[in-house]
């Protein structure tokens, strides 16, 4: 029945290890842990066999378990390799090793049994089960049959998990699983007899693929069901249970009554629909609305509304400070409503509860609604107590006669006794938030006291219990908020209520107002004074984000101070640590020679601490110690080197700079080349300078001793080493090129012996002149520059060295010697010189070209002694100074110590990819957009530098002409071009960087002196020899191979095995199978990055069709493998069915994630990238796991990111400045002191196995978790992880470049947010962190949005309200007390520095002048202000909000792929239009129009000053909104482009289009496609989209009466005529319309006869109201504003009645009315655009605003924008 083919031995295709064949070759199986862990599967002993099939000699527990439970052979397989790396991974971590090397160690097991089987137990206890795992779990050492049997639940969890598909979203339905599998398989180990047969026990399921079929693919059928009643998302929220909800109906012991074991399917679990009795939503019920805010931060709106209601009770009584107020005992008793106000507010809040939350109530559920009945019921209860107590008190004071008698203030002290029970849970709360351990401890224990106590309070849930921090945290953060909260309170208090009283109270002591038009409300103003009140009121809910945002950068520049971050800026500071600079890399990255005891201990960490001072401020000349051990010097050079060849690799520095920049090593083998200097050999960029300044000084010093001299120079460590390292390169350099037995040589020699010995006797001085030191350098440098020339002349060498010897015996020496003398001291020829032959003449031997490695020395040594610049700009590359700065200022920061690479964590790496770039073909790269510019050339341009370093290192690779680049060297012009871009293969090389960095450590791990010593004069040697000229083997395939990786020659080969066991990448290409099948080229290029990085595995889901027409679905993995030279095939794990149910990239990752490997993964996107220099920091970031973080061990590892995209545009530069400071200050603050870090970005790391069994690294339901990433957060925290934030490593991320790319990520991170607000996760988080912890994360997360979207109506407030006010005539009459402007100044100044985006540019000045320095940061602010960022963040404000709002009513999220291009070309007008029509320009039009009506209405506008002062922030929002898409769009105001532009808005505009026109073709289309989120959504949100759109309808009632005609009548009958007028245009607009369709084709005589009645009559019309009433001739154009918007307002409203009127014959017209207004608004846009572009010299000037960045790099990019190329290049 359950037949299994033998397993193969040999030749079996394996992933990492050959784990099937233990006697294979292969470098991983030297460890021993391997055969252990491998021996411990295999143990299966004594176990009753499998009845159905036959038993293979070679099978292990898994084996045994598959063939019980049917699970698949090849996730066994996966799984087998999965347990047995972990399993030796973690033994190879145990410190002290264990005694017996060769068996597993219990504790390894122990420990990795309870990891990963906590959440289970968690689970068990909470719903008071019993646990399966039958263990004895004393401390005694286990027996062996319980070390298996605890194997045996590890290997039936991750087989359950392995194959789970979808179901891996669901952790708690796995845990069910498991429960009862293991039940099952206690039965099975304790040998129980099955009741009905009398049998030995046997699982309820078996047979090949039985736990697929049985158990895995009814669950995966109920959830496909329910995605398909979401209708792809559009069903609302309420209609169809998603992951989140089948999940927590495991949560309740239902699940067992219900679902039973084996699995009934039957069980009403499973009814999906409108059948019968289906299980509706568990634990949450998502229901879109606005008030969804409220109800899950329903603390923080309370706080504000009372302290609100307090500050204007208070401020009422007009003293000059509350204290004074609070006097009276009348504003204490009025203060004493706040609580009448509280409980009302808890009233609406249970109301809430109700309305969102009544599906959750079913039979199975009664308490729930009993729960929320009755706190409606006790809520409106304390409503009524409290009003009746509230009367009592004035009713006791009225009868004493308005005194305070003590009987009125008993009843006080009655009222304050209620209010002491009324609060008295909160008093409760607050005692738990100061112990915060105590409230952990009661949340976290299953006591059914405590249950019953919580139930009132918050429904039970089994995630988000003991959410507390330490009290240090505690007080940290408390700390925090008070200080922004009591600021914000004063502010509020004083600036922002205070100054409203005195104009309220005027407003509404207005009496008899004459009124502009008919007024309803004569009789008081309080709707004017609540206009009035709005803005302030809006401002004062929002400007909390803006005080947090002001104290969290003081704050995040504060730890980041103290992180020590920032402190190397640039290459001088660089020179300045230069010299600790080894010894840091050899503390941090160099694993210490580790002790049994020391680690952790208190001693251990003072010692560090001592130990990283000294380092810091180079204390105690840690570089001394270098020269004396050769070992770390070493080191030191093999990293530095590596780290500077990969600088070249990629092309960031040329190879004059890798001379400059590396550290010289000697080659042992050639004599010429092995110089032995007596100092270390800093790098040249170092000691350039040094020796001039000590010739210098030694001519100064002439006369003085020795010791004096030698003192002077030695005050710089550099100068000294330059003098030396100079000296002995000298004697080294003459005497190789002199022959080796020449008299010449000796005479060198003796020379040399000479001057030491004077030198050690003290009396180099005395016997020297110093002043003829510097004619011997001028000659010395003559003869350098001599034997470097390409064509050597031996003649001139001879001449040079001859007068070198002159110079040296005749003005060197003090005493002058005759020759005979000086042959005496064997400083000249014994024999005479006779004339012929002169000294030196045969004596010379230059080496020869190849000598490549004597040649750099020759060149070191000219360069310290001719180079005198400072060399500040070596490297010339921006990015390369930045990285090197980074680095090392990195290694001057805390972080823990480097294990050795065999004791490191293992981790993964996880890309998903779907279809984007891999590497750019041929054509992308040489295809010209419509302006003429390729890919390629504007790569070139950006990237000069890179172009340049790139063609040289190609000419030195054997390259004769750059036409090579097209032919035989395409490739790595290609590979080229794509490190430049967002492509999968840059994002590869950079995680291949781990594999190098590892491989290096490793090496470096166990390497001694001599091996080292090999590796470093190889290094030399090869570098520069593999001038390679086959162009098969051409150098790209080398660069990324680990083949050229310089160092890799000399490994030992057990180095490869090492990393490999701790390092795997997964990239997840989703359909790599289809683009194998149809040839698509992006599968070529994937199998090409498979073969050239042996880490690199890919896993893609496979469609397989089956006989019956059925699919089948596999999670397939393959890997290249290098001896059969192709592509195999590792797993192939079968599927339930078609993988994405959910969201496309959490659905990717999560079939993918059963491939990783090792204790933590990172999740990498594909627009990030990697730096070699970083990578080598990875083992000491995974360490951090082990480490407290307050009363946590992290469970997410945040990394920092770089944005590497800042330097295309100066709109990329905006985002990335933006970007910087969110994902390094931002987060930095969050992590500490906050701690409410969630997760981001996607370089964070995750620890696996904690997060494989809580539902994985993502949430993947349809549409609420559109930004998946973010949930993974969530979910860490809500379980109780801890997420950590560390910036001492960093990984490179690109952001969108164009503006519409840009507005599209912004519009999906809004919607997004939009989404998480109805999200349980959020709700859940507002209600189970403490206060201050969930004022963080509201405004870090949903908040900002909101937030910004408050900002926006702020706007709209304060300009209706104006409107509003000169309308009517209020202002006007309002004037004559000008009190008024007060109230108005208080607004405008807030709405002024609110829209400049102080909080947005706030914390990037912060962080750019703590990483950059003060000025740097001031001067990239103002450049950001000259090219307009301002325009830029204003235009993102509004899009955030638009979508953002748009998306809590109606919904529509969705995700936006926004194309990581560069952008160049010229967007058209159409393409902005249909992009920004809706979220921008109209609503600019709309505010234009405000703006417009109030100047020509308003009393107070008539002041020019006055009005400027009241509007420009108004003016600049609508500016922006207008102009911005086409500020930053290039050759956005050329003056042709406008006008073809235009031509083609209107061809759009008017093109008919089928069924199958797209929106980009036809308008129509477009207009459909704009309003589909009103088909969506609910009946709330198209009441409130009515409601929103009657604002258009108020400027007919505004503006009709101060028309001429109305002859200044105010009756409502007035209004009631301008009706007529729309009537009247909609039937003259009907006729038109009908006359067009019906005549103007075929009778066209007759449409002109119509046009021609129409004109007639509307001439007629005007004359006879000329004529007959008080008509005036400008009423034409102010009528027009005033129908324009109510026309507007109709469409708008049908918009929304679209269903109802498409069975009308209306809905054509309104159509073809909707498109008179979009011609209208086009028009409108375009007429500032076309006056721009008409101006001469502002195109230019605009394109030096959007390109300045490549402006100051010397780029022609005006030829670029305006396609001229330079003929060289086309």
């Amino acid at each position: 029945m359950n037949q299994r083919p033998p397993r193969p031995q040999d030749d079996e295709v394996y992933n990492i290890i050959p784990i099937h064949n233990l006697l294979a070759d292969h470098p991983s199986l030297r460890f021993p842990e391997v055969r252990a862990a491998a021996a411990a599967l295999r143990s299966v002993g004594d176990l009753r066999r499998p009845p159905f099939s036959p038993w293979m000699p070679n099978y292990d527990l898994l084996d045994w378990l598959a063939l019980f439970f049917g699970f698949q052979s090849s996730s066994v397989k996966n799984q087998r390799e999965h347990l047995v790396l972990h399993l030796s991974n973690a033994q190879m971590r145990l410190s002290p090793p264990p005694d017996n090397i060769d068996t597993l160690d219990p504790s390894v097991l122990r420990r990795f049994r309870r990891h990963l089987l906590k959440n289970y137990s968690s689970w068990c206890s909470y719903l008071n089960l019993k646990s399966n795992i039958w263990l004895s779990d004393s401390n005694s050492r286990h027996s062996s049959s319980d070390h298996r049997r605890e194997l045996l639940y590890v290997s039936l969890y991750l087989l359950i998990w392995g194959e789970s598909a979808n179901l891996r979203f669901i952790p708690e339905c796995i845990s069910y699983i498991f429960h009862n599998m293991a039940m099952e398989l206690n039965k099975i180990l304790e040998d129980y007899i099955d009741e009905n047969t009398g049998r030995p026990f046997l699982p309820s399921i078996s047979g090949e693929n039985a736990f697929l079929n049985q158990i895995v693919k009814p669950i995966y059928e109920t959830v496909k069901a329910e995605v398909e009643n979401s209708k792809n998302g559009t069903a609302p929220h309420s209609a169809w249970r998603n992951y989140d909800d089948i999940n927590e109906y495991f949560w309740s012991k239902r699940c067992f009554d219900k679902l039973k074991w084996p699995i009934d399917v039957g069980s009403n679990f499973f009814v999906t629909g409108n059948k019968g009795k289906k299980v509706g939503k568990t634990g949450f019920v998502e229901q879109r609305s606005f008030l969804n805010l409220f109800r899950s931060f329903d603390k923080l709106w309370i706080m504000l509304i009372l302290f609100l209601q307090a500050a204007i009770i208070v401020a009422w009584a007009e003293r000059e400070y509350p204290w004074q107020a609070l006097g009276s005992r009348d504003v204490q008793v009025r203060c004493l409503t706040l609580f009448i106000t509280w409980s009302t507010l808890r009233f609406v809040q249970s109301l809430l509860d109700i309305a969102m939350q009544y599906n959750l109530v079913s039979r199975e559920t009664k308490s729930l609604g009993v729960r929320m009945v009755l706190k409606s019921v006790v809520a409106a209860v304390w409503i009524v107590v409290f009003g009746v107590f509230y009367g009592r008190i004035w009713n006791q004071k009225n009868k004493d006669d308005g005194k305070w008698t003590s009987a009125a203030n008993r009843i006080v002290v009655n009222f304050l006794e209620v209010v002491v029970a009324f609060i008295a849970p909160e008093l409760l709360a607050l005692a738990l938030f100061v112990l915060p351990w105590v409230r952990n401890f009661l949340e976290n224990t299953n006591w059914k006291i405590f249950y019953l106590l919580s139930w009132w309070f918050q429904s039970r849930s089994f995630v988000g219990r003991g959410l507390r921090e330490g009290l240090v945290d505690n007080v940290k953060y408390s700390l925090f908020w008070i200080v922004v909260l009591a600021t914000k309170f004063v502010f509020s208090y004083f600036m922002q209520i205070k100054p409203m009283i005195a104009p309220t109270k005027d407003l509404l002591g207005l009496k008899n107002v004459v009124y502009e038009w008919h007024e309803f409300f004569d009789n008081s103003n309080r709707f004017a004074v609540g206009l009035l009140w709005l803005p302030v009121i809006l401002i004062y809910l929002m400007d909390l984000q803006i005080w947090y945002s002001i104290y969290s950068s003081f704050v995040g520049a504060a730890v980041g101070l103290f992180d020590h971050l920032g402190e190397i800026r640039n290459m001088q500071q660089l020179r300045l640590r230069f010299q600790f600079f080894a010894s840091a890399i050899q503390f941090n990255l160099m694993p210490e020679e580790q002790l049994m005891n020391a680690r952790g201990t208190f001693k251990s960490k003072f010692r560090d601490a001592i130990n990283r001072l000294k380092l810091r401020y180079g204390l105690g000349r840690p570089f001394k110690k270098l020269e004396s051990n050769q070992v770390e010097a070493y080191k030191f050079a093999l990293i530095w080197n590596e780290i500077i060849n990969t600088f070249r690799e990629e092309d960031i520095i040329c190879d004059r700079e890798v001379e400059l920049l590396e550290l010289p090593q000697n080659d042992r083998k050639d004599p010429k080349c092995n110089w032995e200097i007596r100092v270390i050999q800093w790098p040249c960029l170092l000691l350039c300078n040094e020796l001039l300044l000590a010739l210098s000084q030694a001519q100064e010093l002439s006369d003085a001793p020795d010791r004096w001299l030698w003192h002077k120079i030695c005050k710089t460590e550099y100068r000294r080493c330059a003098v030396i390292e100079a000296y002995d390169s000298l004697k080294h350099f003459l005497l190789s090129i002199v022959k080796y037995d020449s008299e010449e040589r000796s005479i060198i020699k003796t020379f040399f012996q000479e001057v030491d010995q004077w030198i050690q006797l003290e009396k180099f001085t005395k016997n020297y002149k110093m002043n003829a030191l510097p004619k011997i350098h001028g000659k010395l440098v003559h003869l350098l520059n001599l034997a470097l020339k390409p064509d050597k002349d031996t003649d001139k060498v001879v001449n040079a060295l001859q007068a070198l010897y002159e110079t040296a015996i005749r003005d060197f020496l003090k005493e002058p010697r005759n020759n005979e003398q000086l042959k005496e001291d064997g400083l000249a020829p014994q024999a005479a010189v006779s004339g012929e032959i002169l000294l030196f003449q045969n004596a010379v031997e230059l080496p020869s070209a190849s000598h490549e490695m004597f040649y750099r020395r020759v060149r070191r040594l000219q360069t310290i002694l001719i180079s005198q610049d400072s060399m500040q700009k070596v490297p010339e590359n921006l990015e390369a100074r930045r990285r090197i700065a980074f680095f090392s200022n990195s290694l001057f920061m805390n972080m823990p110590h480097a294990p050795q690479v065999e004791k490191m964590m293992a981790f993964s790496v996880l890309t998903p990819y779907y279809s984007e770039e891999v590497l750019y073909s041929k054509e992308s790269l040489r295809t010209e957009n419509e302006d003429g510019i390729s890919t390629l050339y504007y790569l070139k341009t950006i990237y000069a530098s890179d172009w340049k370093n790139f063609l040289e290192r190609m000419r030195r690779e054997g390259m004769t002409s750059e036409k090579e680049l097209e032919t035989t060297r395409l490739r790595e012009l290609r590979m080229w071009a794509s490190y430049r871009g967002q492509t999968l293969i840059r994002t590869v090389r950079g995680m291949m960087y781990y594999y190098r960095a590892l491989e290096l450590l490793a090496f470096l791990d166990s390497a001694s002196e001599m091996d080292m010593r090999e590796g470093s004069q190889q290094l030399g040697s090869m570098r520069h020899n593999d001038d390679m000229d086959d162009s098969e083997n051409s150098s790209s395939s080398r660069t990324l191979s680990r083949g050229n990786s310089s160092v890799s020659a000399f490994f030992k080969g057990h180095e490869r095995g090492t990393v490999l066991m701790k390092f795997t990448y997964v990239v997840a290409c989703q359909i790599y199978g289809s683009q194998k099948a149809k040839k698509d080229p992006h599968a070529d290029e994937i199998l090409y990055l498979m073969k050239i990085n042996e880490a690199l595995r890919v896993a893609y889901v496979d469609e397989v069709s089956s006989e019956r027409d059925e699919k089948e679905y596999f999670s397939v993995l393959v890997k290249y493998d290098r001896t059969l030279d192709k592509e195999v095939e590792i797993y192939r794990v079968k599927l339930p069915g078609p993988l994405k149910l959910g969201e496309g990239k959490p659905e990717n990752q999560n079939h993918a994630i059963i491939f990783t490997r090792g204790d933590a993964v990172q999740t990498i996107d594909m627009n990030q990238d990697n730096y070699f220099e970083e990578a080598l920091k990875m083992r000491n970031l995974l360490e951090e796991f082990k480490s407290f973080y307050g009363i946590r061990k992290p469970t997410i590892l945040g990394v920092r990111e770089h944005i590497f995209t800042g330097s295309v545009s100066s709109l990329a530069w905006f985002m990335s400045a933006q970007e910087t400071s969110f994902v390094t200050l931002g987060q930095r603050v969050l992590a500490n002191p906050l701690k409410v870090r969630m997760h981001y970005g996607h370089p964070d790391v995750f620890d696996r196995f904690w997060f494989l069994t809580r539902g994985g690294l993502s949430k993947a339901s349809r549409v609420i978790n559109i930004s998946e990433d973010i949930f993974a957060g969530f979910n860490c925290t809500l379980r109780g992880g801890n997420v950590t934030h560390h910036e001492y490593i960093q990984v490179g991320k690109g952001r969108d470049v164009g503006l519409n790319q840009i507005s599209m990520f912004e519009a999906k991170v809004a919607s997004g947010n939009g989404e998480q607000i109805l999200s349980r996760d959020v709700y859940r988080l507002g209600h189970r962190l403490d206060f201050f912890r969930m004022l963080s994360f509201f405004y870090t997360t949903v908040g900002f949005f909101f937030n910004t979207m408050m900002i926006l109506l702020t706007v709209y407030a304060f300009l209706w309200g104006r409107l509003y006010l000169a309308l009517s005539g209020l202002e006007g009459f309002a004037l004559a007390g000008s009190n008024d402007n007060r109230a108005l100044g208080t607004i405008l100044n807030q709405q002024l520095i609110i829209q400049l985006g102080l909080f947005t540019a706030l914390p990037m000045v912060v962080e750019n002048s703590l990483e950059h320095g003060f000025l740097n940061a001031i001067w990239d602010f103002i450049t950001m202000q000259l090219q307009l960022s301002a325009v830029f963040y204003t235009f993102s404000m509004g899009t955030r909000g638009h979508y953002f709002g748009r998306t809590i009513l109606h919904g529509g999220a969705k995700y936006r792929a926004t194309g990581r291009g560069f952008v160049v070309e010229h967007k058209k007008f159409v393409e902005n239009y249909r992009l920004y029509a809706r979220s921008h320009f109209v609503k600019a039009i709309e505010l234009g129009l405000i703006l417009t009506v109030y100047a020509s209405y308003s009393p107070v506008a008539k002041g020019t000053l006055v009005y400027i002062a009241l509007t420009i922030t108004s003016w600049f929002l609508v500016v922006s909104w207008i102009l911005g898409p086409f500020i930053f769009n290039p050759l956005g105001f050329d003056w042709l482009k406008t006008v073809y532009d235009f031509d083609e808005f209107m061809d759009w505009i008017w093109f008919k289009g089928g069924v199958f026109a797209k929106s980009e073709q036809s308008w129509e289309k477009w207009w459909y496609e704009e309003q589909d989120h009103l088909r969506t959504t609910g009946l709330w949100g198209k009441v409130l989209e009515i409601i929103l759109d009657l604002r258009f309808f108020f400027f007919q009632y505004g503006i009709v009466y101060q028309l001429g005609i109305t002859a200044g009548s105010k009756s409502i009958a007035v209004y009631l005529l301008s009706w007529i007028y729309v009537v009247v245009a909609l039937v003259l607009y009907t006729i038109i319309a009908y006359a067009r369709d019906k005549y103007s084709a075929k009778e066209h005589i007759y449409y002109r006869l119509v046009q021609f009645l129409v004109i007639i009559l509307a001439v007629v019309l005007m004359i006879a109201l000329l004529e007959f009433t008080s008509f005036k001739f400008m009423d034409i154009f102010t009528s027009l504003l005033a129908f324009i918007p109510t026309g507007w307002g109709f469409i708008s409203i049908a918009q929304v009645f679209r269903p109802l009127l498409e069975k009308v014959k209306i809905w054509d017209t309104v159509v073809s009315v909707a498109r008179m207004y979009d011609i209208m608004f086009g028009v409108i846009v375009m007429v500032p655009l076309a006056l721009l572009s008409w101006l001469p010299g502002f195109q230019n000037m605009q394109t030096r605003i959007l390109f300045n960045q490549a402006f100051s790099r010397g780029l022609h990019i005006s030829q670029i924008v305006a396609g001229r190329k330079p003929k060289a290049d086309t």
